[in-house]
């Protein structure tokens, strides 16, 4: 019986999968598969989790992060440390040596420029990245003494710099000249068809709603990739992403649920590894008194519907009892607080809470409402099938409170955009937003609860879509990015732990650690949840 209905389910999944992508019978090809399309090859335009995986195989950074979750050199010599001097004595200029034989893949050399490019794109009022974090905020320059140095200068001692600082740079020869002649890259053809590539592979060709093509890039520095293509395929249905990964169809695979494991594993011919990446699944809550829901401005309601909500049987009935709601932000690493603790499920003081709010079902029709505006809260995600689930269950539940849920679902194309992409949670356009987030992983530090970062017309780069503006904690994210000292850093971030969660703008529903899956006829892969293709020249089939 089981047999047969794997057949029936793979013959929907045939039928839904995109066309066969041509590698030719002998080339030595890896094929990736997403849930999600990316919406940009630009890392300065997009938050997708998608996003930054693909981005180590085209575009590097100063370093990366190995499968020890360790610092490892790319453009650079060696990690910048006090001992070597790449870090002055009070931690405000951080200085990187440059390799001397590091090129784009049409053979101009990699040099500072390209870094202080970076930095200055980034910065550009005639740009709108999603954020300027950390460099507008915490840099007062960056400089080039000369081709392999480059010189960061902070406005004081920045302790989540190796986590923040140049995670990717952009090539000054293909895109300087763009910006001189409209005044901004937002618009670039780079972005979605990037013609060079410090990576081990570059891109070849994007068929929006099937793939993207990678090919190797025979002038990467580490030396010539193993692998000639890698193929990062997109498969929006769940039903479908699962079984292609599952037969084999598909060498690599993520996001995929705890109930999928099995069926994936089943045939031996596939690895799953469970990664430390900081993320955990939330909701979020509009709290920015120009666009959320009144009553999305009272802690006590925002309490309401996180204790009117039965999480706890989401992680056991969804996904097998494998996770569980966070406490933290900082879930399982020593910035947890002691004092974290997820809201219980209680209806009963939820009911309590909203009463005491006044907002009460005056008029009899199930849904509670204050001087004629009903509560009814815009609830929005992606078109995962897990969320959409999720969706339906919180519905019901908060329904039986009197709080009417309106749900939507975006492309993760859309979904992810920021402010001057029209994004919806960017411009605010919800009551509770679903998503998966993570600090600077490994590093614990954020920008998204910032009020530097809250973005508007006047300002459209800013990564807190929720609109939390709390001052104190402000003062508790400036002062834990200067402290230097582990311990004094931690005791910081336990105080941050604590007014967040006092908070209630953001509500775990599950842990949600990364789940990767491989084929075991990929030799060398080595895995990690940061950076996880860090090691792809070294791949081999």
């Amino acid at each position: 019986m089981r047999m047969q209905r794997l057949l029936i389910l793979l013959l929907v999944a045939v039928l839904l999968l995109p066309a066969a992508l041509p590698v030719g019978a002998q080339t030595k090809a890896v094929t990736i598969a997403y849930t999600q399309e990316l919406d940009t090859l630009n890392p300065m335009y997009s938050v997708m989790f998608f996003v930054g995986t693909t981005r180590d195989l085209y575009l590097l950074g100063a370093w990366t992060f190995d499968d020890e979750l360790q610092p490892t050199p790319r453009l650079v010599t060696e990690i910048p440390s006090q001992e070597n001097g790449g870090l002055n004595e009070d931690g405000t200029v951080l200085t990187m040596t440059l390799r001397n034989d590091i090129f784009w893949s049409d053979g101009e050399p990699i040099t500072s420029a390209d870094f202080v490019f970076t930095y200055e794109m980034i910065m550009a009022d005639g740009n709108a990245p999603v954020t300027r974090f950390p460099y507008e905020d915490f840099v007062t320059s960056v400089e080039a003494p000369d081709d392999q140095t480059v010189v960061v200068n902070f406005r004081e001692p920045f302790a989540p710099w190796l986590s923040t600082i140049f995670t990717y740079v952009l090539p000054e020869h293909v895109l300087a000249p763009v910006f001189e002649a409209e005044g901004t890259i937002d618009n670039a053809e780079w972005n979605r068809a990037p013609s060079v590539s410090s990576g081990p592979f570059m891109f070849d060709e994007w068929e929006v709603g099937s793939f993207i093509r990678f090919v190797r890039n025979e002038n990467y520095f580490l030396g010539t990739p193993n692998l000639e293509v890698v193929v990062v395929q997109f498969i929006p249905d769940d039903v479908s992403y699962v079984l292609a990964i599952a037969n084999e169809d598909v060498d690599i695979g993520t996001f995929f649920g705890y109930s999928d494991i099995e069926q994936i594993e089943e045939f031996g011919g596939n690895v799953v590894e469970t990664l430390p990446s900081g993320f955990n699944e939330a909701w979020f809550f509009n709290v920015n008194p120009a666009t959320a829901h009144p009553a999305m401005l009272d802690i006590r309601v925002r309490q309401a519907l996180a204790m009117g909500f039965n999480r706890q049987q989401i992680t056991e009935d969804l996904l097998l009892g494998r996770t569980y709601p966070a406490d933290s932000y900082w879930e399982n690493t020593p910035y947890e607080s002691p004092n974290a603790q997820a809201p219980a499920y209680d209806p009963e003081m939820a009911a309590q809470l909203l009463d005491e709010t006044g907002w009460v079902d005056s008029d009899g029709d199930g849904i509670r409402d204050m001087d004629g505006e009903p509560l009814s809260l815009r609830y929005i995600t992606n078109t995962r099938a897990i969320r959409g689930e999720v969706q339906v269950v919180a519905q019901q539940q908060l329904g039986d409170l009197g709080v009417e849920l309106l749900l939507e679902q975006y492309p993760s194309d859309v979904y992810f955009n920021g402010y001057a992409q029209e994004g919806p949670m960017a411009r605010g356009q919800y009551d509770i937003a679903q998503l998966s987030t993570a600090p600077s992983f490994p590093d614990p530090n954020t920008s998204r609860f910032l009020c530097s970062e809250i973005p508007s017309d006047e300002q459209p780069a800013g990564g807190n879509w929720y609109g939390l503006c709390v001052e104190e904690l402000d003062a508790l994210f400036t002062q834990q990015a200067a402290a230097v000292d582990f311990n004094e850093r931690v005791a910081v971030f336990h105080q941050i732990d604590d007014l967040l969660n006092e908070q209630f703008v953001w509500v775990s529903i599950w842990h949600d650690p990364d789940l990767w899956s491989y084929n075991v006829r990929i030799q060398n892969i080595a895995l990690n949840g940061v950076t996880p293709f860090w090691n792809a020249h070294e791949w081999d089939v």
